[in-house]
């Protein structure tokens, strides 16, 4: 720039100037995946979580699939084929809407499709992911089970050998997607370790009823997966890993989409703040311009606009191929639990009407809360980035 130049002028929007960092195709992108949940989500959702219900989710995943939000970062068989910035810019307007949707899509491409994607054979990525991508059929994943979240190692799923066939038997809990689900990616244990089946959900002895009576991610479906001596042929193994580093990997995947879906979160929280705080009146004037309350808004401004530019950052990294899962939990760690005080902020600005579904604040704090704890806890995290700083294991 030269001497002479001026800086463009200040945008409340976008305060640090990060589309800067974008392309077009990332502008666009996230421009159609905006305009789809404002259209399709944002009218409704509020009744779907006071209902706790998602209605026409088949209808949203075929609608998400035509829009190439399914498996989006994932190349052939139907997938876009996007870059992980663009994904993460997915992400993030899905969660502005809500986090259930957000977790629908997460789901269905960051574990379903992208275990099948990455360890599948051939003959199974054919068989699954073309109609995965295009919304067709939904994905559930398969590891946590009633009493084993953390430590996967210890799951009590298990499948046998018989003749030529598998015996899948056991149960998983908390898992998106799973009564709508027309192919389950199930993690058991085996002889030979930890292996993962794609298993088709109409098979003789699997059932997934819905988990009811949830305070968060009410807009979603969230089910229990039963496996009652679940037959399954040989080809029904995902052949490409043995190992927990399996579920792991494509639990290292879908964290990094939260990194992003985080802050839509808490954007949407931000914008209803300020909207709010330039509009009601106390004293005789508007909120916002009291000192407690600017003060408030741009230590959330802040800490949103640092959790976006450090998505950014972990998605040019994974676009590299340089994206460790270390610094994958430092983004989940990060943007997940500076969302929850955005949110919890943006309460107290909106004063009794924080609580009311009429604004979305609420909705995303108890949201998050679950967020929060999925896909790897804060502790978890912490741990993980611990034992990177300091070569200590202090897992066991």
């Amino acid at each position: 720039m030269s001497a002479s130049a001026k800086p463009p002028p200040f945008d409340p929007a976008d305060p640090l100037g990060l589309d800067e960092l974008l392309e077009p195709e990332d502008l666009a992108v996230r421009g159609t995946v905006r305009a789809w949940a404002a259209d399709r989500v944002l009218p409704e959702v509020a009744g779907w979580y006071e209902k706790g219900e998602l209605p026409g989710i088949r209808e949203l995943a075929r609608e998400l699939g035509g829009i190439g939000a399914l498996g989006m970062s994932l190349d052939g068989y139907g997938c876009a084929g996007a870059s992980a910035v663009q994904y993460g810019l997915a992400c993030l307007e899905l969660e502005a809407a809500d986090s259930g949707i957000r977790s629908l899509v997460s789901v269905q491409g960051s574990l379903a499709m992208y275990a099948i994607h990455r360890f599948g054979s051939e003959e199974q990525k054919r068989e699954w992911l073309p109609r995965m991508a295009a919304g067709e059929v939904i994905g559930c994943f398969g590891l946590t089970e009633p009493d084993v979240g953390s430590d996967p190692a210890a799951m009590r799923t298990h499948a046998k050998k018989d003749g030529t066939d598998w015996v899948l038997s056991g149960r998983k809990m908390w898992i998106t997607n799973g009564s709508v689900a027309g192919v389950a990616v199930v993690w058991a244990r085996t002889d030979e370790g930890i292996r993962g089946f794609a298993v088709p959900t109409d098979t003789p002895g699997f059932s997934a009823p819905e988990i009811k009576h949830k305070w968060s991610l009410r807009a979603s479906v969230t089910s229990e997966l039963v496996l009652d001596g679940v037959r399954l042929p040989a080809d029904a193994v995902l052949p490409g890993v043995t190992g927990l580093k399996g579920p792991l990997s494509c639990l290292s995947h879908a964290r990094y989409g939260i990194v992003w879906g985080a802050m839509g979160a808490a954007r949407s929280c931000f914008e209803a703040a300020v909207d709010y705080a330039t509009s009601r009146e106390q004293f005789g004037r508007p909120i916002g311009g009291f000192q407690l309350t600017q003060a408030k808004l741009a230590d959330m401004a802040v800490e949103l606009h640092k959790g976006i530019l450090l998505a950014h950052h972990l998605g040019r990294r994974m676009d590299a191929g340089r994206l460790r899962p270390e610094q994958v939990s430092f983004g989940k760690l990060n943007n997940v639990r500076e969302a929850l005080d955005i949110c919890r902020t943006a309460r107290t600005i909106l004063g009794a009407n924080g609580i009311s579904l009429e604004y979305p604040v609420m909705r995303h704090a108890t949201n998050l809360e679950s967020v929060l704890t999925y896909e790897g806890t804060v502790e978890m995290h912490q741990l993980v980035l611990g034992k990177a700083l300091t070569g200590l294991d202090a897992f066991r």
